[in-house]
């Protein structure tokens, strides 16, 4: 009872914090909450209970290198933001940056189908209907719901939806964690830690982990925001962004690695809800309503993100909402005939490529205009381990 009192009391506070006036309309702390909210979304539902099983007591640890991993492309992107790409660059850099526009519009329609897989998952999972073939018609509908008020309307009016999912969501993780470390303290204390052996090690060990990239990108989302905020401003506010998630998420996965026995629960998309029932039962209602929401927040925002890319990429040949068309009929057919951890690892092989692209962009600008030799090397490095990423990673086995 206690502890369901202090998460309650735990996300309330940050809410009520999050919502006051001049911390939401503060421009800096607007610019981070974008790239932040991408970041600590569906990846924080899922990232527990596969790191737990696979890599057993050294899982904070895979969390931590995936946090590094990210960091540096996030480096090569701020790298690119603060040289400006624009019109004044090479054939080289045009043609890079188009491609890799190209492959982003792509990544976005496999995150989509990521984002509504899991809602669609979550939108089941503590009714009488819960069941898989029930997640993928709860999936389905809100693909055509996404169609038609994208095709009809726009979404703009969607859109007023992400400041309050963002806020919802942090403030029901911030709850989650203090509900995690009163639980591990009272394991500690009653000497009931756990270390689990690692199932996976080597070679696959390192390839799943390519896998998960997708599960901590959404910062590239900082690039995109020049028509709000200034460079200085984009680069500092996805750096901090970055920070953050990297705390939050390796305090969460090192206080989730030591008290429950790997498989303990099984390995699906919703695993995440029985072990946090053990924790306290309020969590899992609430991680369902923080689900719901970021879930579908996300997927109308890369849904727009993707239309609009291919509409500019065309020229405008094809019109937004039959890239919306497009990216609906690609997201139903991975739906119906992918695992979700299958989708989970497409994406971030899409995703990876972008970075890699970004990577080798930053190295051409490092070589020319930085003049630095070590910089390109760097960042050259960098893009052989998004393409690495893109080639080998491989999917859970849920």
């Amino acid at each position: 009872m206690i502890t369901n009192i202090l998460i309650i009391l735990a996300t309330f506070v940050i809410g009520v914090v999050l919502f006051i006036p001049k911390v939401a309309n503060n421009n800096f702390w607007r610019a981070t909450i974008t790239p932040l909210a991408s970041i600590i979304g569906s990846g924080f539902l899922i990232l527990g209970p596969i790191l737990n099983q696979a890599y057993g007591g050294f899982a904070p640890f895979v969390m931590g290198g995936l946090c590094v991993v990210a960091y540096l492309f996030g480096a090569a992107i701020r790298a690119n933001i603060r040289h400006h790409t624009g019109p004044q660059n090479s054939r080289a850099i045009i043609a890079l940056e188009t491609s890799s526009s190209w492959v982003l519009a792509f990544a976005y329609v496999i995150s989509v189908a990521y984002y509504l897989n899991l809602f669609g998952a979550f939108g089941v999972r503590l009714t009488p209907f819960n069941g898989e073939v029930n997640a993928r018609l709860l999936t389905s509908g809100i693909f055509v719901l996404i169609l038609a008020v994208g095709w009809t309307k726009g979404f703009s009016a969607l859109e007023r939806m992400e400041q309050v999912s963002v806020g919802l969501k942090l403030s029901i993780i911030a709850g989650l964690l203090v509900g995690l470390a009163i639980f591990t303290g009272t394991q500690a204390v009653e000497e009931k830690l756990l270390f689990n052996p690692a199932v996976e090690n080597g070679w696959a060990a390192l390839t799943l982990a390519f896998g998960l990239i997708v599960t901590i990108q959404g910062f590239e989302t900082s690039r995109y925001l020049g028509d709000e905020y200034d460079a200085k401003t984009r680069i500092g506010s996805m750096r901090f962004a970055q920070i953050i998630s990297s705390v939050i998420y390796v305090t969460y996965i090192a206080l989730i690695s030591y008290v429950f026995e790997a498989g303990e629960f099984g390995l699906s998309e919703t695993a995440i809800i029985d072990m946090m029932g053990v924790v306290a039962p309020v969590l899992p209602a609430l991680l369902v309503v923080a689900a719901l929401s970021a879930q579908f927040s996300a997927a109308i925002a890369d849904t727009e993100g993707s239309g609009g890319l291919v509409s500019e990429l065309t020229r405008g040949r094809v019109k937004v909402k039959f890239a919306y068309a497009i990216l609906v009929a690609a997201g139903l057919a991975l739906t119906w005939t992918m695992d979700i951890f299958v989708i989970i690892t497409y994406a971030s092989r899409a995703f990876a490529l972008y970075y890699a692209l970004q990577a080798v962009i930053a190295a051409i600008f490092a070589w020319r205009a930085d003049k630095s030799a070590a910089k390109a090397g760097a960042y050259g490095l960098l893009a052989v381990l998004g393409f690495a990423i893109a080639v080998f990673g491989t999917p859970v086995e849920g």
